[in-house]
């Protein structure tokens, strides 16, 4: 807070004592003008705060990095006296979010208000306030602050890349026998037929049956035969690398936003691959879970659709590589539950081996496996990726290898190492 009104103060000090000491008019009239200018001044600055209503509209609560938060405000004055200048400071912690504002000449019962579009570069929940409302008296003697502790948060979902090119290697996955299991999905697999109900697509009408028995008659499937699919995220820290990049305090943010860049760290290219891979997988009806030690045990069960999507993204967007389980040991625990169906998808920066030796050991009991490794040594730390590949290959794991700046279009949708 500005202290100018102390050097009024003083000179309303020194004119007073020299009023009394000579008895002179001057002395007298100058220090009725500034003890009127002190008061005047401390009174406009506490009004120039007080009947000010703050409207914050944020368009959606989620978003994901590339895209972008918009939100709103509005600043009314509810007041009979016209607001010199008012300036509204905003205190969230999205990066890149800037809010603040100056609003000059707000006269009585007017409205002004502002839009911020702001694009996310980076994942995980912010929060969007406290506002804190600033002005002063037209002198600037007096400066007052007056907050508002207000505030709600944004989930910023993690970067997602399409990925054409990639496909599970089906000829892997078990078949055969069809899975007792009544489904409200669409599938290839018609279990039966059944009367229609209220609700039922019109698309699931078996005609020829409507037509023989004179009523609505739906065919009824069956989840299709194929396993669910698991992502074992690795969250260990000591596995991470991170390659540091220097950038400018200061440093503005571009007049036109460039397409979302990873930064060069392997629990951004982890995580942006779990998410990428869960879209494209839930996207062709396949059942995706999700297992990841970072913060604390996360663990989704497979299931279908876009809330399955949207929970994955949540849980994606606040993790952070603070694990201390290896991926080894993720895999010997975790898999014991998992059934013959399965196929586990492991994205790891380790370059121990012993995660490939418990992959392999899953496969006896028919879990079939698949290794996406990052290459450490593209991201500043030394690594042993072509151990870890050259176990995959002799193990017969189909696997793939991504580096620092790889397009994850394109190093998914290279040749896998598959002996078999």
């Amino acid at each position: 807070m500005r202290r100018n009104w102390i050097v009024v103060f003083i000179l309303l000090i020194v004119a007073l004592s020299e009023a009394l000491a000579t008895g002179q008019a001057l002395f007298f009239n100058l220090t009725y003008l500034l003890a009127a200018l002190l008061v005047v001044s401390y009174f406009w600055s506490q009004i120039n705060v007080s009947n000010l209503q703050i409207v914050r509209q944020t368009r959606s609560m989620r978003s994901q990095v590339g895209q972008a938060v918009e939100e709103r405000f509005l600043v009314r004055n509810k007041g009979i006296l016209p607001k010199l200048w008012v300036e509204v400071r905003d205190h969230s912690n999205l990066p890149g979010h800037r809010a603040s504002w100056v609003v000059t000449a707000l006269g009585a019962h007017q409205t002004r208000g502002w839009a911020v579009r702001t694009i996310c570069q980076q994942r995980g929940r912010f929060t969007l306030g406290p506002l804190s409302l600033i002005s002063s008296d037209p002198f600037g003697l007096f400066e007052r602050h007056k907050r508002i502790p207000a505030t709600s948060s944004v989930v910023v979902y993690p970067l997602t890349v399409d990925l054409p090119a990639f496909i599970l290697p089906s000829g892997e996955l078990p078949g055969g026998g069809a899975m007792r299991r009544r489904t409200h999905y669409v599938t290839t697999n018609v279990s039966g037929i059944r009367d229609y109900f209220p609700g039922d697509s019109f698309n699931r009408i078996h005609w020829p049956s409507t037509a023989r028995t004179g009523r609505l008659m739906v065919k009824e499937f069956e989840l299709d035969p194929t396993g669910d699919v698991w992502l074992f995220l690795d969250m260990q820290g000591a596995a991470q690398a991170e390659r540091l990049v220097e950038k400018a305090a200061d440093e503005l943010p571009p007049l036109w936003p460039s397409r979302p860049t990873l930064p060069p760290s392997t629990e951004e290219y982890a995580v942006s691959l779990a998410a990428s891979l869960a879209r494209h997988l839930l996207t062709r009806n396949r059942a995706v879970g999700l297992i990841a030690y970072g913060q604390a045990r996360e663990a989704l069960a497979p299931d279908r659709g876009e809330r399955q999507l949207t929970k994955i993204m949540e849980t994606l967007a606040v993790i952070r590589a603070v694990g201390t389980i290896p991926m080894a040991q993720i895999l010997a625990a975790e898999g014991k539950g998992l059934g013959r169906n399965a196929f586990i998808i492991v994205i790891t920066p380790s370059d121990d081996t012993k995660w490939v030796d418990s992959l392999r050991d899953l496969r006896r009991r028919g879990i079939r496996g698949m290794g996406i490794v990052l290459d450490t040594a593209s991201f500043g730390r030394p690594g042993n990726v072509p151990v870890v590949r050259a176990a995959l290959q002799q193990s017969g794991i189909p696997s793939y290898v991504v580096r620092e700046g790889d397009s994850l279009a394109a190093a998914l949708g290279a040749p896998r190492t598959d002996l078999r």
